[in-house]
């Protein structure tokens, strides 16, 4: 008999192993290319407008391009939500590094702040996160700068990420911004009346845009649809 801590240490171990993403080569060449151009035409752009190459923005700026143009369907990569999260990522980070003396729990108040305020405003983006630390630890140039460091270059190069990422996301034929608008057609309900296998959704996936789900965690959304479709009707 096999001993069940076992067993969940064998489960718990080939949880950790990589596997694969569903992503056709399209969309890898796509996510790479559009990564690389956004961030080179943002410094291009930025360092035109202020003088200098702000090395100190890179990390947020590199997190955000691999959401814009890797996972473009994904509602943390919208326009809103870099413009609207680094910006309130960075005034937060900006008040906390002037009013808390310690850095540590000035980084830690102010990743608190910037996440749920960024929640409540419907603009979480994960590498806003990152901006809130630069504005406290990016050293002297960063404090000197103070809530100037907001405009340009945080501001400035968040706007233009999202300005680039619509017009590369949609020259290349994909819907972006993501989200319908109210006044567009929603797709109708299609009734199926053969299931739906892995095999069908790991080619579906693969066929479309990069979505951040694996093949078993969206059949597991349809399996949980199906039961709720069941209860309705039979209600």
């Amino acid at each position: 008999m096999i001993n069940p801590i076992v067993t969940k240490l064998k489960v718990g171990c080939a949880r950790l192993w990589p596997h694969p993403l569903a992503a056709g080569n399209k969309e890898i060449a796509l996510a790479s290319l559009g990564a690389g151009l956004g961030l080179m035409v943002a410094g291009w752009v930025s360092h035109w407008m202020l003088g200098s190459v702000n090395l100190w923005f890179v990390a947020p700026m590199g997190a955000s391009a691999v959401l814009l143009f890797a996972v473009p369907a994904s509602p943390l990569a919208q326009p809103w939500s870099i413009v609207g999260g680094n910006l309130v990522a960075a005034l937060i980070g900006v008040s906390c590094g002037k009013l808390i003396g310690d850095p540590g729990i000035a980084c830690g108040v102010a990743a608190c702040l910037a996440i749920g305020i960024m929640f409540k405003l419907r603009c979480l983006h994960p590498p806003s996160g990152a901006v809130a630390l630069t504005a406290i630890l990016g050293g002297d140039v960063v404090k000197q700068l103070g809530y100037a460091f907001v405009w340009s270059p945080v501001l400035l190069n968040s706007v233009l990420m999202a300005l680039l990422a619509i017009v590369f996301n949609n020259l290349m034929g994909r819907r972006y911004p993501h989200a319908l608008s109210p006044a567009e057609a929603k797709p109708e309900p299609v009734p199926l009346d053969v299931p739906i296998t892995r095999a069908d959704l790991h080619q579906a996936l693969m066929d479309g845009e990069f979505l951040d789900i694996d093949e078993d965690d969206l059949q597991a959304v349809l399996q949980r649809a199906e039961q709720l479709a069941q209860q309705r009707t039979a209600s």
